[in-house]
């Protein structure tokens, strides 16, 4: 009996403990339309305007997501300046790293890539959960991204992130009740 309680109290967390968050205004839909809109666009006209005639790149998949926080979810410590620049920095460096450590053990380095920079956003207080997907990237990207080594956390990574953080403190100041960033350090 004393077998089963362990078992039964492990599986009774997943549960959750609160209710669901409470709908948001339209008015905050929009404002967040219209930066994840502006965010997107700027990066998108940089690569397919700016830099169509380079090797360079600089939409990445990890840029949708960190749009959700930088224009979604303002208030969360995950959106501040701090975590979005911090923590696609470092996420990309770990992903060609480990790209570079392991280029025929693909499974290895996107798993060690992925955790480490976790671990290292963590312990640099950068945690942004987008910069998990950067690393990933870094590893199973195109031969486009392989080539540019650690290029590629300046450009697309760095530029493409400070390119979304001007465009969040534009819009996200604009409107009376939106305050952005809430902390830079």
């Amino acid at each position: 009996m004393k077998d089963r309680q362990p078992k039964y109290a492990y599986l009774s967390k997943m549960k959750g403990t609160t209710k669901s968050p409470p709908l948001v205004s339209l008015s905050e839909i929009a404002w967040s339309w219209i930066g994840a809109f502006l965010g997107i666009a700027a990066v998108s006209y940089a690569n397919y305007n700016i830099l169509e005639d380079t090797d360079l790149v600089m939409v990445i998949g990890s840029f949708g997501a960190s749009a959700v926080l930088l224009y979604g979810a303002i208030k969360s410590p995950l959106a501040q300046p701090r975590n979005l620049i911090g923590g696609h920095i470092v996420s990309a460096i770990i992903g060609v790293t480990c790209y570079k450590l392991f280029p025929s053990q693909m499974w290895l380095a996107s798993s060690l890539a992925v955790a480490t920079s976790i671990a290292l956003m963590h312990a640099t207080k950068t945690l942004h959960p987008p910069g998990g997907a950067t690393a990933l990237i870094a590893v199973i990207g195109s031969s486009k991204i392989h080539s540019l080594g650690y290029l590629y956390a300046i450009i697309p990574v760095g530029l493409g992130a400070f390119i979304m953080l001007i465009v969040a403190l534009l819009v996200n100041n604009l409107h009376k009740n939106r305050r952005y960033p809430h902390f830079w350090v």
